[in-house]
């Protein structure tokens, strides 16, 4: 995809209105059928908006904005945060993008911003979790991640497979 047709910047706080919009309907149409319809129901922009409005002064967070300045993608990430994991210190905390925007080339410009955030952190490693049904996990295979474990999880009390992706070297991923 042509650069002109996306744009990858620094969030800035007044972002996190697009990023908690962004977050609401790419999890609409990315867990449906994976985490119970109620949860998804319940998600609100507002609720999103305010988680965003606390994460961008805290770690890394980028946005994708189309031609009209609209936000349609967002990652973010940071210091690995279970402190499970030797050797990977850095974490991909989220990378989520519209449906429509879907396989442009956003989701490697945002990802790529993550890594080098994180290697400006003086760090090396990364990993990321990702659910076992969410189909988007093909995308970090694709960039090279390996599965070093799976955990189980409680979403809206459904019991979920997450897989935790890790790459052991980040200068390798671009």
């Amino acid at each position: 995809m042509d650069k002109e047709l996306f744009k990858i910047r620094k969030a800035v706080t007044t972002d996190a209105k697009g990023i908690g919009k962004v977050h609401v309907d790419s999890w609409k149409t990315t867990y449906a059928n994976i985490v119970p319809d109620d949860y998804l129901r319940n998600l609100t922009y507002e609720r999103r908006e305010q988680v965003w409005l606390n994460e961008i002064p805290n770690s890394g967070v980028y946005v994708a904005e189309n031609n009209e300045g609209e936000i349609v993608g967002f990652s973010s990430g940071g210091k690995e945060r279970s402190g499970k994991y030797n050797g990977y210190d850095g974490e991909l905390y989220a990378i989520y993008i519209l449906k429509e925007y879907q396989g442009k080339g956003i989701g490697k410009a945002l990802l790529k911003q993550i890594v080098d955030e994180i290697k400006g952190m003086g760090l090396n490693s990364m990993l990321v979790l990702v659910l076992k049904d969410n189909i988007s996990r093909l995308f970090y295979e694709a960039h090279g991640a390996k599965k070093i474990d799976a955990v189980e999880i409680d979403i809206a009390g459904k019991k979920l497979s997450e897989l935790v992706y890790g790459w052991e070297d980040i200068k390798n991923i671009f």
